[in-house]
């Protein structure tokens, strides 16, 4: 067996098409609901080309988002830009290409792109992307629907803005954008979100303002404690709420931004032991990745399922997982049991297909590491098998527990 150098990025391409086709299968029935990649989950140009080919759109956070969106063959017209902080340039970029549309998030930047719309001579097509003050139950660090958050319009100022975008000669409103949070399994969250749009929209028609378009983001969840048991996120009960809780009117569109639930689940981080450290206290296993290639421990405090592929001793010992990288906080798991670990072990670090690669760093001057999928690298029989089992499993009633 061939062990590329590592630490490296493994993608199961299997996996990630069984995906797509899961989310295919549920939206198949609403034909108004439209999905958008996104892109700052992981922006592999090898994944980019499968989940373009499965017709997906794209959402973007910054103009290199946009340009690896256009340059991986995602029709301009399904990719949407949203990010608090758009600069000239890259509004510019969105414009040349002729996007679907802005998800704007203030007056100023309404105001910037108003007026590069019309150095170009262009109308840009904007939805308002709104603070609904929704709590959802998830990491600190990853709700964004809160009041205090950064992101979007606070609720008082909607009707100013709308009125605002009909002044503008060069902005074309199209609707309206919501983003609670990230890695949310409590689908009550969204019923919660699904009766603040009501809400908001009951009050704009009596208006007569009418959206054609509404954006509820993305954020669904995986499973990471046990990916092989859920390989697949329950997107049959995730599309069921909006269905259900979403009052649209006619010929209104649903967008939907959708990253780690696609592509989390297919990656995995390969990474070698480099030494096996034994203390008065504790047991260390020092592989060579790091936070540099993996930072959602370190970030969120998260833990993602870690596999020794290469022990074949059944003995089991306690270790705690930790980096080369000089910080305390590089550390994976700790008081992990593991079965007997030697250095030269393989291990995988499960469920990293989502902010591992897109999140790297050159800290401490380390270089970004490689990536492959399955029909590049051949893999140890361990994670050849947990994807065949993956498509083999039907989706199973969602843990509520699962968290980080």
């Amino acid at each position: 067996m061939m062990i590329p150098q590592t630490p490296f990025y493994y993608y199961d391409t299997v996996l990630l098409q069984s995906t797509l086709e899961a989310i295919h299968k549920e939206i198949e029935q609403y034909p108004n609901y439209h999905v958008h990649y996104a892109l700052k989950a992981n922006a592999n140009p090898r994944l980019l080309e499968i989940i373009q080919q499965a017709g997906f759109g794209a959402d973007c956070v910054s103009g290199g988002e946009v340009q690896r969106a256009i340059d991986a063959g995602f029709p301009a017209d399904k990719i949407v830009y949203a990010g608090v902080g758009k600069s000239d340039w890259e509004i510019l970029t969105a414009l040349r290409n002729d996007i679907f549309c802005f998800n704007v998030e203030s007056i100023p930047e309404l105001q910037i792109i108003n007026e590069l719309a019309a150095s170009l001579g262009k109308t840009a097509r904007v939805c308002l992307r709104i603070n609904p003050d929704v709590e959802a139950h998830t990491h600190a660090h990853i709700v964004t629907g809160m009041a205090e958050n950064k992101f979007g319009i606070a609720l008082k100022d909607l009707l100013r803005v709308v009125e605002l975008t009909n002044e503008l000669p060069n902005i074309s409103f199209e609707g309206l954008h919501f983003h609670i949070g990230s890695q949310i399994t409590d689908m009550q969250d969204y019923v919660a979100l699904c009766e603040r749009v009501n809400v908001i929209q009951d009050q704009l028609n009596q208006l007569n303002i009418y959206p054609s378009v509404i954006n509820v983001g993305g954020g669904l969840g995986v499973d990471y404690q046990t990916p092989d048991l859920h390989p697949i996120a329950d997107f049959n009960a995730y599309f069921q709420v909006f269905a259900q809780h979403l009052q649209l009117r006619p010929n209104q569109s649903l967008h939907f931004e959708l990253g780690r639930a696609i592509v989390a689940q297919c990656g995995s981080l390969i990474t070698r032991v480099l030494y096996v450290k034994q203390t008065d206290t504790k047991q260390f296993a020092i592989v060579d990745a790091g936070m540099t290639e993996l930072i959602r421990p370190a970030l969120y405090q998260a833990k993602h399922k870690i596999v020794n592929l290469t022990s074949r001793l059944d003995i089991q010992e306690k270790y705690d997982v930790v980096g080369p990288i000089c910080e305390s906080s590089d550390v994976f798991d700790k008081d992990l049991m593991l079965p007997v670990t030697q250095r030269g072990d393989i291990l995988a670090i499960r469920s990293a297909g989502a902010y591992g690669e897109s999140m790297a760093s050159t800290y401490n001057c380390r270089s970004l590491p490689e990536s492959f999928t399955d029909k590049e690298v051949e893999i140890p029989i361990d994670v050849k098998k947990s994807a065949a089992e993956n498509l083999r499993r039907t989706q199973r009633k969602r843990n509520k527990k699962w968290f980080r």
